[in-house]
């Protein structure tokens, strides 16, 4: 369903991108006072400026709806929003318990001599 609708959006954009290039503008009747008359004669004087327009309408709207449709249909996926809704939580593995010690804890370790350039004084 999604495919064939944004299938439809795509070739309801590029129709619309070639009516309108295809369109000619406001001030481009100007060149048919200088001799090229045979301007517009397809349609008829009028005929593709309403053909054309229609077309384009129809067009557009094709185009709004189905982008509509198509933001309506990503938002009611139902899949995960997020990354972390993907993760799924498995128990921690329980702590290993260390062998009974008296309440003072085993002794400190003993610390070495620390290296030092002064020489040992002899005993």
């Amino acid at each position: 369903m999604k495919e064939l609708i944004l299938v439809i959006h795509v070739l309801a954009a590029v129709g619309l991108i070639a009516l309108v290039l295809v369109q000619q503008s406001k001030g481009a009747d100007i060149g048919a006072a200088f001799g090229s008359g045979a301007s517009q004669t397809l349609f008829g004087a009028r005929g593709s400026a309403n053909f054309l327009t229609r077309l384009t309408a129809l067009l557009a709207t094709i185009f709004f709806v189905t982008s509509l449709t198509l933001a309506v249909l990503a938002t009611r996926g139902g899949g995960p929003r997020s990354v972390t809704d993907t993760v799924t939580s498995e128990p921690a593995a329980p702590a290993t318990s260390a062998p009974p010690t008296d309440e003072q804890g085993p002794p400190p370790p003993e610390k070495p001599p620390a290296p030092s350039d002064v020489p040992a004084v002899p005993r």
